[in-house]
């Protein structure tokens, strides 16, 4: 039976992830801008989280069908890593410089270049697989036979996030030409890992 509370887990860790500023956000972020090939990068990030997660999600469950006791590892794995990650976001929300997220303007670029471009951020990124295969998966591992309701949600978090930042990116600027508001995102990415730390370690 598909579960509302995983599914809604797994868009919330979607989203802790994903909001945090990095390469990919900001190129989505700046054709957002720029108006130019949204959709397809949108898309193509999108689609490359989702073939990431769900690899993550079923990778980790069929090895726990051979090894039941891989799920005790992976939940203290998980906890610790989304401790540390927490860390990093407060780091950054209290080490915030005075410049918001820059967005360089420049001349048309073809649609070829830029999906290759956007495959490259995501692909070739080891946070990618950190974050969507390793992380994900180990928290999925806490809601046995709700696998694919985790995935769905942090899918979800992808497809909304990514086309909201592609296609919000006029009102974004404004609301992102200074560091408040990263530090604000920062902070709450921080209070969302802990909390789900906290839910794993006290499940054991």
């Amino acid at each position: 039976m598909f579960s509302l509370p995983v599914y809604m887990t797994g868009m919330t860790m979607g989203f802790s992830l994903i909001i945090a500023i990095g390469a990919q956000n900001a190129f989505v972020l700046r054709q957002g801008l720029r108006r130019e090939h949204v959709f397809a990068v949108c898309l193509v990030c999108a689609l490359s989280d989702a073939v990431l997660i769900t690899a993550g999600v079923a990778l980790l469950q069929q090895l726990l069908e051979f090894m039941p006791s891989l799920a005790s590892v992976m939940r203290y794995f998980g906890a610790a890593f989304l401790i540390l990650y927490g860390a990093r976001s407060l780091y950054a929300a209290i080490k915030a410089g005075n410049d918001g997220l820059k967005v360089e303007s420049g001349g048309q670029t073809s649609l070829s270049k830029t999906i290759i471009t956007c495959l490259a951020l995501t692909w070739l990124n080891p946070h990618a697989y950190i974050d969507a295969v390793l992380l994900l998966g180990s928290v999925s591992s806490h809601f046995p036979g709700q696998g694919v309701a985790f995935a769905t949600g942090a899918v979800s978090a992808s497809f909304i996030f990514f086309f909201l930042l592609g296609y919000g990116a006029g009102w974004l600027r404004p609301l992102f030409a200074g560091p408040i508001s990263w530090r604000l995102l920062d902070t709450v990415t921080a209070a969302t890992m802990w909390t789900v730390a906290w839910k794993l370690l006290s499940a054991v």
